[in-house]
């Protein structure tokens, strides 16, 4: 178990002018606050204490509502525990804790799970985030509409000001997202968030991440638990002194994603027993496409039909290699391959009957154009590294690409192509039985 130690806050020291003032949060007897404003920290001595001494002048200005901040210092090697020691003994509300182990998720953990607040929030020591959307973030929250607040970065009201590649990926992590777990909120990563505290008691146990993706898993078994999930647009201005390693971080969440998304299908979770605590039990979760026997069924055909379409691909390009290339082998063996292949998953995997052929053969050739760039791209590769391969290397090159390209091609066939006839069978369902 992480340890865990408090420094006691400014309130908490005795004099001999006037007795102590409230106990610190993380005690049985503490009283409830409206609002804790968690702020986590590795090695932030530098900015930790004008950003928590602004933080607490807004908050002593501005916020209608009662609140306390806590710094989480998770294993910093700097000095920023003595800094976090200094604001908690020179500025009445603030609160400090220090885990031996590392992990913002850990430390977000470890302090709203204990919290006495009726709302835990937590934002980014750089204060990225404009502090004019801290109020419409727990207001929901303390008015009961909602049970989780999330700032969004990618509404089209928000101001975002940062770099071109960092826009690019979190809305490529965010369609990963939407794509894999079937998520509906916006903006997974964004540092800025809150939750009821009764809720956060009910899901934490649950959240088995300890880093970045912490953020991510408690919104997905937030959402799949039945919880309301409120998002407010924020204006956001990137930190130029990030210390976040994106390609780990990457590595990480795509890890987290794989793992979620498996304990999902397994059906590990007991999140209808969250959805029951927390009042939801009535309300069915959102559909998704992407469990039940449904997906079980769909998986099994498409898998087959993939693996034919395959090795017809692998026939077409042996037998155009001579005559074509390997370029224009690979182009015109997988342009009808694909072209059977939709046609089989239309009617076999996803019983689609009817008008509507020619359009699906149209997303469907989107569909083949990724796969041409990958696999394409894959031989682009080989020949950049060797410049004449052996053909049983760019056989098994081909392959490798096309698993890639199966797996992506399995997820647009099922949420877009195909994707509407699906949603109108949920909405005739749903139609029907209202009028039962």
């Amino acid at each position: 178990m992480t340890a865990l130690r408090s420094a006691p806050s400014a309130e908490g020291h005795a004099d001999e002018s006037g007795p102590a003032a409230r106990p610190d949060p993380r005690v049985p007897d503490a009283p409830v606050v409206d609002v804790e404003i968690v702020v986590p920290v590795h090695n932030e001595e530098v900015d930790l204490e004008p950003s928590v001494l602004r933080l607490h002048e807004y908050l002593r200005t501005r916020f209608p509502f009662e609140a306390v901040i806590t710094i989480a210092d998770n294993a910093s090697t700097d000095t920023t525990w003595d800094v976090a020691q200094r604001l908690v003994h020179s500025t009445p509300g603030v609160r400090a804790v220090h885990l031996d182990a590392k992990g913002r998720g850990r430390a977000l953990n470890s302090v709203w799970a204990v919290s006495t607040a009726r709302v835990v929030a937590y934002m980014d020591v750089d204060l990225s985030t404009d502090l004019a959307a801290l109020l419409p973030l727990v207001a929901p929250l303390l008015s009961g509409h909602s049970d989780v607040a999330i700032g969004s970065r990618l509404s089209r009201t928000s101001r975002v000001v940062r770099g071109p590649k960092r826009e690019l990926i979190s809305r490529g992590y965010n369609l990963l997202l939407r794509t894999t777990l079937r998520t509906g909120f916006s903006d997974a990563q964004c540092g800025f968030k809150a939750m009821r505290a009764d809720a956060a008691r009910l899901l934490l146990p649950h959240v088995q991440d300890t880093a970045w993706f912490w953020d991510t898993e408690l919104l997905v078994l937030a959402e799949r638990s039945g919880m309301r999930i409120a998002e407010v647009p924020v204006d956001w201005t990137d930190d130029p002194d990030s210390r976040v390693d994106i390609g780990t971080t990457a590595r990480d969440d795509l890890r987290g994603i794989v793992r979620v998304g498996r304990a999902l299908l397994r059906g590990d979770l007991p999140l209808s027993d969250v959805r029951q605590a927390v009042g939801r039990d009535h309300s069915a979760p959102r559909a998704d496409p992407g469990t039940g026997a449904g997906f079980t069924v769909q998986a099994l055909r498409f898998g087959v039909i993939g693996v034919l379409s395959t090795l017809a691909y692998l026939l077409l390009f042996v037998l155009l290699r001579g005559a074509l290339g390997a370029q224009g082998a690979n182009l015109l063996a997988l342009l009808i391959t694909a072209i059977a292949n939709t046609a089989a998953n239309r009617r076999y995997t996803f019983g689609v009957r009817g008008s509507g052929h020619g359009r699906h053969q149209v997303q469907g050739l989107v569909v083949f154009g990724l796969g041409l760039a990958l696999t394409s791209g894959s031989l682009w590769l080989l020949t950049a590294l060797s410049a004449h391969p052996a053909r049983w290397v760019e056989v098994v090159v081909l392959v490798a690409a096309n698993l890639v390209a199966t797996a992506l091609r399995f997820v647009l066939l099922r949420h877009w192509v195909f994707g509407r006839r699906v949603s109108g069978r949920r909405k005739s369902r749903v139609s029907t039985e209202v009028t039962r």
